[in-house]
């Protein structure tokens, strides 16, 4: 499933042009030869008699098995798309119901411009319009985003990344502190021409009446924008820093329904201890492989090993987020209390928007 929609704009771009042609084909051989030889050559410098494996067995049951022991007390999850997808959220790239293939409304010169900075500068309506329809708050968390808590509550998660602007951790009630939006946050906004702040309520009253937000500083007119990482755009000074800080402490990572297409989020699977186990939880094994420009300069060693015979650490379970979560809660004990959490929390999420749904609206449709 694909989990991601923006990159940070320093990702490495095809040039552009009517046709690649020969040399077009030859670059991209050459990229993967590089990508080849790289892999190899961090694959070879890591000396397994010298690494300590910490999988009993090298399968879902020996990651449950792993989990559940007092030796492992800093998990870090990964996200994308496909933890929401259960929500109702669609993700960006499958083909037919993703994101990307059903913009065709808005008339863009193509999908990927609704998040472009350049094109919400110049057209802001498309991106507010879409904004409106996959708002926080019309979505349950997923038993995925459950799980995620419950390793939490379980004294287990370091910290858990999401490439994901839907806000639905903060719903199960995760704390902030545990969570790394990468490509940003609903939950604020800024002007873009002086950077004044603005609250999740203000900017929604804004959407929802379906005005285009307009900074009300004083002498300001610029236009105000969810802290969501645009084309274009950095990612948050907060991702770099607790990138830093915690993978090097990890001691289990958790991939859950990202496709591993986007950098440099995708390159976080390197950066983890050569000892540490890799569970990635998926419909399929999606881009795998090194990236060999984010090999060089963010890390190396990303290569998810699945079918490696060295291999000592990668295991993929295929299933949904939600099924894979449920079963891995189940191995180590914890599967009836999840159960019951996610049964208990959607009950009381439904009698909250049944409510919100009887609130008076104003004449262009936002909450009072």
């Amino acid at each position: 499933m694909e989990g991601e929609k923006k990159d940070d704009g320093k990702s490495p771009k095809k040039p552009e042009g009517k046709e690649e042609g020969a040399q077009g084909t030859q670059a991209g051989g050459a990229i993967d030869a590089l990508a080849a030889g790289l892999s190899k050559y961090f694959t070879s410098a890591v000396k397994l008699d010298d690494v300590e494996k910490v999988l009993s067995e090298v399968t879902f049951e020996g990651v449950a098995k792993y989990l559940k022991s007092d030796k492992c007390t800093n998990v870090i999850t990964m996200a994308g798309a496909g933890i929401s997808t259960s929500a109702g959220i669609p993700d960006f790239r499958s083909p037919g119901s993703g994101l990307y293939d059903n913009l065709q409304k808005y008339n863009l010169p193509d999908p990927m411009a609704i998040f472009s900075i350049q094109y919400f500068i110049e057209h802001p309506e498309p991106f507010c319009h879409l904004a409106k329809e996959l708002w926080p708050g019309h979505f349950k968390p997923t038993p995925c985003h459950y799980f995620v808590k419950q390793l939490h509550e379980k004294g287990k998660l370091l910290r858990h990344y999401t490439q994901n602007i839907d806000t639905l951790e903060h719903y199960t009630g995760l704390p902030a502190d545990k969570i790394v939006e990468a490509h940003g946050t609903f939950r604020t906004s800024h002007c873009l021409t002086c950077q004044k702040e603005f609250s999740q309520d203000w900017i929604k009253e804004k959407i929802f009446a379906e005005e285009t937000p307009t900074c009300d500083a004083e002498d300001c007119v610029g236009l105000v924008k969810p802290d969501i990482v645009f084309f274009g755009e950095k990612l948050p000074d907060r991702y770099f820093k607790c990138v830093e800080e915690d993978l090097k402490k990890c001691d289990l990572l958790i991939i859950l329904g990202t496709s591993l297409s986007v950098q440099p989020f995708a390159s976080l699977t390197g950066r983890v201890p050569t000892k540490t186990p890799r569970l990635y939880i998926n419909l399929d094994k999606g881009n795998t492989n090194v990236d060999p420009f984010m090999m060089l300069f963010m890390g190396g060693g990303a290569t998810l090993n699945f079918d490696d015979e060295n291999n000592y650490r990668d295991v993929f379970k295929q299933a949904t987020c939600d099924e894979g979560c449920y079963s891995l809660s189940d191995l180590v004990g914890w599967g009836k209390e999840l159960r019951q959490t996610v049964e208990k929390e959607h009950k009381r999420l439904d009698a909250e928007i049944a409510e919100d749904k009887q609130k008076p609206k104003t004449a262009k449709g936002a909450s009072k």
